[in-house]
């Protein structure tokens, strides 16, 4: 396929063109290393990179356009330049147009928010198919393009393969897709380019801070996603989150709210509260659902919420939502035949730590101890880890601080900074065992019957990070292996 950059100067803002060839490519790339003859090379300013560095290594694999934000002071006479404000939004202008506009052919969901963005998303689309139509899904654990599952390795891919994969959903004949919008990739401009039809907003917790540095700009980087949707789109936030109706204050789409404890226009209330599920009661109508935890009403609400909106008969998708799973890695529960409790929750997050502890306590109303085993990533957010330990040891009868993903950092290190969070009296409840199979062996071995055992952090991750290499790791894996031993 073969396109001409004069045909969208307009539309990538354009600042200054040299034209030293009829501006034809034939791909487009970001890599300097996946540049092949003709190709278009973007050269973004990352976190870690400046693609600006690249571009004669692009020009000398055969590049014919570059797009930059300050073209070269030495140029090759056969290669066209133009300069934008933004290579990244630029990207995703013309990744979206390379694929013939594929999100305008599709009704395309975005989910943001702090927590919830997996639950939601996957949930939509399981859903939309049990309704009879087809879907795409990305999400933080996968990519599904109606029925052809692909391994997920972003929240939100690159601007290219996102385009990529709605053009194959389109081609798939996806009616719907629902994707995960994280705070990266709108800052970093993935979904420029992107017509949704609605957004959806989570909540927003502390969380990613050691890339927006404050909250105030975590904050800012959430709403732009709702500043952007077009006055046709709709916008559906969380009124029980203080932040809610701020995400909204500037956007121009139909707005929307739901809520469990404040005035919204879909509530639910908890009628009953099982490790199996709830009773939920939705507009005046019962509905069971296999999910637990009143964060979890919030995502059914959301769900609900979303699926009206587009235009469902409400009594078809109430139906359907009492036949929902819960995701992978999200209050999965697994029990031992001497009846203690596992829950595996991909909790990484202080706020996402208590939601689940606290629907534990909840529900378990003090029959048996609750034992905690989590630990916290490393290269990431170092501010949320004695919050996560401070939570972890106030809602636990016993903790036991772990690795996570210690990736390029110290263990050792990480937990010292989650101790920090845990005071005197709480560190005489409190194990520090470095290696996570041994933790969780160890919180098998406290625990008693009617006990519940709470291994956070990971929830669906298959793997385990130390030092740049993924070792083999499934927290569910390791306590069923477990559990069978003491059979």
């Amino acid at each position: 396929m073969r396109m001409n950059i004069k045909n969208y100067i307009s539309e990538i803002n354009a600042i200054e063109s040299i034209f030293n060839n009829d501006g034809n490519f034939t791909k487009i790339e970001f890599d300097s290393r996946n540049v092949k003859n003709n190709d278009m090379f973007v050269a973004i300013v990352g976190s870690l990179q400046d693609g600006h560095e690249y571009i004669n290594q692009a020009i000398e694999k055969g590049a014919s356009v570059i797009i930059c934000e300050k073209i070269p002071e030495t140029l090759n006479p056969k290669v066209s330049y133009i300069s934008v404000k933004s290579s990244s939004k630029a990207l995703g202008i013309l990744a979206s147009n390379f694929y013939d506009n594929p999100s305008q052919k599709l009704k395309l969901v975005g989910v943001t928010g702090t927590n919830g963005k997996t639950t939601i998303a996957t949930s939509l689309y399981n859903l939309v198919q049990k309704l009879g139509y087809k879907a795409g899904l990305i999400s933080t654990i996968q990519v599904i393009i109606d029925n052809k599952k692909i391994e997920a390795t972003h929240t939100t891919p690159d601007q290219l393969k996102l385009n990529k994969y709605l053009s194959e959903m389109v081609d798939s004949g996806c009616d719907y897709c629902f994707m995960e919008v994280s705070s990266h990739a709108i800052v970093q401009n993935r979904i420029a380019g992107l017509q949704f039809v609605g957004g959806v907003f989570t909540n927003l917790t502390h969380d990613h801070l050691d890339f927006h540095k404050t909250f105030k700009e975590y904050l800012k980087a959430k709403q732009q996603f709702f500043t952007s949707l077009s006055p046709k789109a709709f916008a559906i936030t969380n009124n029980d989150d203080k932040n809610g109706q701020v995400m909204l204050q500037n956007s121009k789409a139909k707005k929307i709210s739901y809520g469990i404890k404040t005035v919204a226009d879909y509530r639910a209330s908890v009628l009953e509260s099982h490790f199996e599920g709830m009773l939920l009661q939705i507009e005046n109508k019962e509905v069971w659902t296999n999910f637990i935890g009143k964060f979890n009403v919030s995502n059914i609400l959301s769900i609900y919420s979303t699926a009206i909106e587009l235009g469902f008969e409400k009594d078809e998708v109430l139906r359907n939502i009492s036949s929902l799973k819960p995701v992978e890695g999200r209050f999965e529960t697994l029990h031992s035949n001497n009846n203690i409790t596992a829950i595996v929750d991909y909790a990484h997050t202080p706020d996402a730590l208590e939601n689940v502890l606290t629907t534990i306590n909840e529900i378990n109303a003090g029959e048996g101890k609750v034992i905690t085993v989590v630990g916290a990533g490393g290269n990431r957010d170092k501010t949320k880890r004695p919050e996560m330990a401070c939570v972890a040891a106030e809602l636990s009868d016993k903790l036991i601080l772990t690795s996570d993903n210690p990736r390029c950092e110290d263990p050792e290190e990480i937990l010292k900074d989650m101790l920090k969070g845990v005071n005197i009296v709480q560190q005489k409840k409190t194990i520090k065992i470095t290696d996570r199979k041994e933790a969780i062996k160890t919180a098998v071995m406290l625990a008693n019957k009617g006990d519940i055992i709470l291994v956070a952090g990971k929830g669906h991750e298959k793997y385990q990070e130390i030092n740049g290499v993924k070792h083999h790791f499934d927290d569910k894996e390791v306590l069923s292996e477990i559990f069978n031993l003491l059979q």
